[in-house]
C-alpha cells in the first residue's frame, strides 16, 4: 500500500509591539520571572482589556502578505478552560471572525511552484511560561499577554520538506515585515503540526496526531518524516493510529506521546464582553499595509532586475534581513552592484561566522565598505590588495584610502600602453618561455606574468596584464 501524508500547520507568531495585546504591560524577553507585569496580566478584579493598536497593524501587514481577506471590523472572544498558565481562566482570542481568512502562500519544491492553502489568521493573547518539575511547576507571567497571530493552513501539505519550506517563508515574511524577531529557539515562533496518513489517491482523512511546540525549522522536517513512517507501520501491521498529541525528541530522533485526545475540546466560545467590535477604517487598513517594509520576496526580484545579481548571490543576501539592509545602507556608496555583493556574501560574512558575530555587531560602516568595493571597481587595487586593506581598515577603524596609505599600497597601473611597454620586454629577454607557451607548456604564461609583475612590483593590474599577454603571444 502506498501512503500519502496529510499535513496542516499552527504557527503561533509572538509579535514585536512594546506593550501587550491587551494592557500595558511591557514585552521583554530574558527579564527576571514575573518583574514585567502588570494587573491586568494578573486578572486582578477591576481591571479592564485595551486593544494593542499597533498589533493590530502588525496582524494586517502579514494577512496582505498571506494574500489574505482582512475583516474590516475587529471582534474577540474568549476562549475559555481552566488551565495555569492563564490566571483569569480564558483566552481572549478572535473565534468565528478572524481578522484574515482565506489565503495562500506559494512555496517552492524541485524547482515547481506549489500554492499552499491558508485557512484563517487570529490575533490572540500569549499565555504564561510554566517550568515543570518532578513535585511542582513554576509559572512565570512575564509572557502572559504578548501579542500573538496564529496562522492556520489548510491540510495541503504532503511531505516534512514541503512543511519545512512553509515555515521558512511564514518566518521570513513576519521577519522581514518587522512584525517579529522570529526567533523560534526564544519562542517567538512555534510551530503544531498535524499528521496523518492515507492510502494515495483517497480523499477520506486518516487519524490525525498533534505534534507540540516544535522549536526549530529542521525539526519539523524531521518530526513530520518519522511520524509518517511510524503511522504508516502501525497500518501495515494491522494496528490503528491513536489521537494523540505527541512532541518531538530530537536526541532520540523521534516523536513520543504526551497524551491522547479522544474527543475535540468544547472551548465554550462567547464574545468578549469587554471590547466591543472596532470599525477598521479603509484608510486604517491601507496604512497599515503601505507601512510595511520591503518583503524578502520583492527584495529578492530587485535585486535581480535592478542590480543585475544572479539568483545565487540575491537569495543569500535576502536569508537574513539585516544582511540585506546593510547591503541596501552599502548601495549608498557603490554602483558596483554585483561586486558588492560578492564582498558581503564571501569578505563579510566570511568574518561575521569567523568571529561567531551578527551584523549588527560588523566593525565596518556601510560607506567604508562602499568606499572599498569602489576602488577595486576602478581597478586602482587588485583583489588581494583589497582584501589586505579590507583587513587593515578593521583593525585601525579607517576608510579605504587611509588604510591603503598605512599599507604603503601604490595604485594599480591599468594604462594599457605602459603594460604593454612592460610584456614586450619580458618576452625580449624570455624567447625560450614563448617557444615553451606554443608547446602547451602552461608554467610558462605563469612565469612571464611573474616577470612583468617583478618589474612593476607588483603594480600592474593581473587581469589585464594575462589579457594583453595571451593577444601577444598570439601574435608571435
Amino acid at each position: 500500500m502506498i501512503f500519502e501524508p496529510v499535513i496542516g500547520l499552527e504557527i503561533h507568531v509572538e509579535l514585536k509591539t512594546k506593550s501587550k495585546m491587551f494592557s500595558n504591560g511591557p514585552v521583554t524577553y530574558g527579564k527576571d520571572a514575573n518583574t514585567q507585569t502588570v494587573p491586568l496580566d494578573l486578572a486582578f478584579p477591576g481591571t479592564l482589556p485595551t486593544v494593542n493598536k499597533q498589533g493590530v497593524v502588525y496582524a494586517i501587514r502579514v494577512c496582505h502578505a498571506l494574500h489574505m481577506k482582512i475583516d474590516n471590523e475587529l471582534h474577540f472572544d474568549r476562549k475559555n478552560y481552566f488551565y495555569s498558565d492563564l490566571p483569569k481562566g480564558y483566552q481572549i482570542t478572535q473565534d468565528k471572525r478572524p481578522i484574515g481568512s482565506d489565503g495562500y502562500l506559494t512555496i517552492e519544491i524541485n524547482g515547481k511552484e506549489k500554492k499552499i492553502g491558508i485557512e484563517r489568521l487570529h490575533i490572540e493573547e500569549d499565555t504564561c511560561k510554566q517550568l515543570h518539575f518532578k513535585d511542582f511547576t513554576l509559572l512565570n507571567y512575564n509572557r502572559a499577554g504578548t501579542p500573538l497571530i496564529e496562522i492556520v493552513s489548510r491540510p495541503e501539505l504532503r511531505s516534512g520538506e514541503e512543511a519545512m519550506k512553509y515555515v521558512e517563508k511564514i518566518r521570513s515574511i513576519v521577519v522581514f515585515s518587522n512584525v517579529s524577531d522570529g526567533k523560534m529557539e526564544e519562542g517567538s515562533l512555534r510551530c503544531d503540526v498535524n499528521v496523518s496518513i492515507r492510502e494515495k489517491g483517497s480523499e477520506k482523512f486518516g487519524t490525525k496526531v498533534e505534534i507540540k511546540n516544535i522549536n526549530s525549522i529542521s525539526y519539523i522536517q524531521k518530526a513530520i518524516d518519522f511520524e509518517v513512517e511510524r503511522q504508516s507501520k502501525i497500518i501495515e501491521n494491522g494496528g490503528e493510529v491513536l489521537q494523540e498529541t505527541r512532541r518531538y525528541d530530537d536526541a532520540k530522533k523521534e516523536t513520543l506521546p504526551m497524551r491522547l485526545k479522544t474527543d475535540s475540546v468544547d472551548y465554550k466560545y462567547y464574545p468578549e464582553a469587554n471590547i466591543t467590535p472596532i470599525k477598521l477604517s479603509d484608510e486604517f487598513i491601507k496604512n497599515a499595509i503601505e507601512s510595511c517594509p520591503e518583503l524578502a520576496e520583492s527584495k529578492l526580484k530587485r535585486y535581480m532586475s535592478e542590480y543585475g545579481l544572479n539568483d545565487y548571490d540575491a537569495s543569500l543576501l535576502v536569508s537574513d534581513k539585516e544582511i540585506s539592509e546593510y547591503y541596501d545602507a552599502c548601495t549608498k556608496f557603490t554602483n558596483a552592484y554585483k561586486l558588492l555583493a560578492n564582498w558581503v556574501n564571501v569578505d563579510v560574512l566570511g568574518y561575521l561566522n569567523k568571529n561567531n558575530i551578527v551584523i549588527s555587531n560588523f566593525p565596518m560602516s556601510p560607506e567604508h565598505l562602499g568606499g572599498l568595493v569602489n576602488l577595486v571597481a576602478k581597478n586602482d587595487v587588485s583583489s588581494n590588495q583589497a582584501r589586505e586593506i579590507f583587513t587593515k581598515m578593521i583593525e585601525e577603524n579607517v576608510d579605504a584610502l587611509k588604510a591603503k596609505q598605512i599599507l604603503g599600497i601604490s595604485s594599480q597601473i591599468s594604462d594599457e600602453s605602459m603594460i604593454l611597454n612592460v610584456i614586450n620586454e619580458v618576452l625580449k629577454e624570455n624567447p625560450q618561455s614563448i617557444i615553451d607557451y606554443k608547446e602547451g607548456k602552461g608554467r610558462a604564461l605563469g612565469f612571464m606574468i611573474g616577470q612583468v609583475m617583478k618589474k612593476t612590483q607588483g603594480k600592474v593590474n593581473p587581469k589585464l596584464t594575462n589579457d594583453l599577454l595571451l593577444e601577444e603571444l598570439k601574435r608571435r
